[in-house]
């Protein structure tokens, strides 16, 4: 029984769950599913790995530019891998199967879904560019202080905003999860040339030009500014401004393009 000038509840309507329990309850179920496939993070270590291991003598490090820059290398084929390779592909996979189209009748909202995903994702770039540090500090004799660890941190979540906005893209883009896979593998091969030939000159100064400036150049750039902390430079301002051109670039054309079904 209302009190008089009470308003009626609704007919056949229900209050939906609070959004922290929604969005709670699919962390969890994110979680879960990465705890499940972490043998996938650790084959992402591979390729780092093996940048640090193929660059070890002296000669190779100052090919490269360094150590530094040897270790953002890697950091940054790390992140890229997990991007292109593991999020663009696994999205694609779940829009074939249907996830989507069944979360969307759930009563969480559309980027809470999103926003879940690319969160573990994100757990799982901060564990890659941890271990490469480390991995790479014993392997070419850097002892990176606290401070540094800490930017490390700081810009692997914009290195991992980058390359997941170019993951985002591409499914945005891509419907199928065969063709997502076959681009993701050609753009991940030609991002890795970029960076390593690039880096080394072996391209010629206008090839090293577009390297240095492509996703994988500019993220790499920063790490190698953080690692060495170095004063800050207008190339170290110019890469940081090309990282976040990426981000708004790729962002926009995978949400604006992005198709909840695989039709």
């Amino acid at each position: 029984m209302t009190s008089p000038g009470a308003d009626p509840a609704p007919q056949g309507t229900a209050a939906g769950p609070p959004l922290r329990l929604v969005f709670g309850s699919l962390l969890r179920a994110d979680f879960s599913v990465f705890l499940r496939h972490r043998r996938a993070l650790i084959i992402s270590m591979l390729l780092p790995v093996f940048v640090l291991a193929s660059t070890a003598g002296t000669r190779a490090t100052r090919r490269f530019g360094g150590a530094e820059f040897v270790i953002g290398l890697a950091i940054s084929y790390g992140l890229l891998s997990t991007a292109l390779i593991g999020y663009a592909l696994t999205v694609a996979r779940d829009r074939e199967k249907g996830v989507f189209q069944r979360l969307r009748v759930t009563p969480a909202p559309a980027w809470t879904i999103m926003v879940s995903r690319l969160a573990m994702q994100a757990v799982a770039n901060l564990v890659i560019a941890i271990g490469v540090v480390i991995v790479g500090g014993l392997i070419h004799h850097v002892s990176p202080s606290a401070a540094q660890y800490a930017l490390v941190l700081l810009v692997s979540i914009l290195a991992g905003a980058v390359f997941l906005s170019l993951g985002q893209a591409l499914v945005g883009l891509v419907r199928s999860a065969d063709s997502v896979q076959a681009v993701a593998r050609v753009l991940f091969a030609v991002l890795v040339l970029l960076g390593i030939l690039g880096q080394s000159e072996a391209l010629g100064s206008f090839w090293s030009s577009v390297a240095r400036w492509s996703p994988v150049g500019a993220v790499m750039t920063l790490f190698a500014g953080v690692l060495g902390l170095h004063a800050w430079s207008s190339t170290d301002t110019l890469s940081l401004l090309a990282c976040l051109g990426y981000i708004v670039v790729f962002a926009g054309i995978g949400i604006r393009w992005f198709r909840w079904d695989a039709r």
